[in-house]
């Protein structure tokens, strides 16, 4: 039987691609499977995979016709996976040497549905280490105890797929697939569902993942119209927090982050190009309109002024029509 799969997206990673490989390697165990989920690269990369299914034990490779993005990539490889507990790497960031069976010991001794850990991000020759935001650390809890306060962060501000390990419970109950489509925030949904919905998880000090910021073609570093999808996911989490029988007491958290995300998008939109500008500026405002009112109100009042006074400039402009925003 297979104990944990390992899903991870590649797309146009030739550059570093062979580190996270080599990586893998050093934490392959006869029990453990590689889902290589190739979304449909246009250089080298899929030769460096193709080597990769013949070297690393346990790989599986899989190639996708159509570019369809993380959120697609992650659900193709969910659903070949065949392990007891999943997990996912992203196709340019890397571990440490048996990180993997570490981690598999820390769930299956705690467990529970989901467990969250630290890591460490890698911005040039920089590392940072970043932990879940969550102080309880080893000890099983409920996970939407863990969503609040409000204006604190939590562990739902702590989105990253990879940092962690899931019980296939949470696939059978339809947990943790990701929003189709979705080219950016789209662990957003994903992280709410997961802490509304699963039943128990916990947080562990174990370090590992070596996530790598500022590469060219991520999509954090490309201001064109992929990065106005977290429109798209945010609004999801407000929807089906809505839904949620404590909305009341949740929503003020989806609120304020969403306002949050949204101001640092503006704060920085001379990055985009200037249609893509105007396009998140007008679909910001429709998105204002389309929150509770009150509680945006309230939310705005308690914001850092200067992000503050940007979203009620938004949310004041006269509404346009959805063809003219889209």
């Amino acid at each position: 039987m297979v104990k944990l799969s390992v899903i991870v997206p590649f797309y146009d990673v030739q550059q570093y691609a062979p580190d996270t490989l080599k990586s893998l390697r050093a934490n392959a165990r006869e029990d453990f499977e590689f889902i290589l989920v190739d979304d449909c690269s246009r250089d080298e990369t899929p030769d460096i995979l193709a080597r990769a299914r013949r070297e690393l034990p346990g790989a599986v490779l899989v190639r996708h016709e159509q570019n369809g993005g993380l959120a697609t990539a992650r659900n193709t490889g969910i659903d070949a996976a065949r392990g007891e507990y999943l997990t996912f790497l992203d196709g340019d960031d890397w571990l440490a040497p048996g990180y993997y069976p570490r981690l598999v010991a820390a769930i299956e001794e705690l467990g529970c549905d989901f467990v969250r850990t630290d890591h460490v991000q890698c911005t040039g020759r920089a590392r940072t280490v970043h932990r879940v935001p969550h102080g309880r650390r080893g000890v099983v809890m409920t996970p939407r105890d863990a969503i609040l306060p409000a204006d604190r962060s939590t562990s739902v501000d702590y989105p990253y797929a990879w940092a962690g390990v899931y019980h296939r419970r949470l696939v059978d109950r339809g947990l943790l697939h990701f929003t189709h489509g979705l080219r950016t925030a789209e662990d957003r949904p994903w992280i709410w569902r997961l802490h509304r919905e699963a039943e128990s998880f916990a947080a562990v000090s174990l370090l590992g993942v070596f996530y790598r910021r500022g590469v060219a073609s991520s999509l954090t570093q490309i201001g064109d119209a992929r990065q106005l999808d977290f429109i798209r996911a945010f609004d999801q989490v407000i929807e089906e927090t809505t839904r949620d029988p404590e909305a009341a007491k949740l929503l003020p958290k989806a609120v304020r982050t969403y306002c949050a995300i949204m101001a640092h998008h503006l704060g920085s939109i001379e990055r985009f190009e200037p249609a893509v500008a105007r396009k998140l500026r007008s679909l910001s405002s429709a998105a204002l309109k389309r929150m509770p009112q009150s509680l945006l109100t309230e939310v705005l009042d308690t914001m850092d002024p200067h992000r503050a006074s940007r979203l009620r400039r938004l949310r004041r402009r006269p509404a346009v029509t959805r063809t003219a925003a889209a």
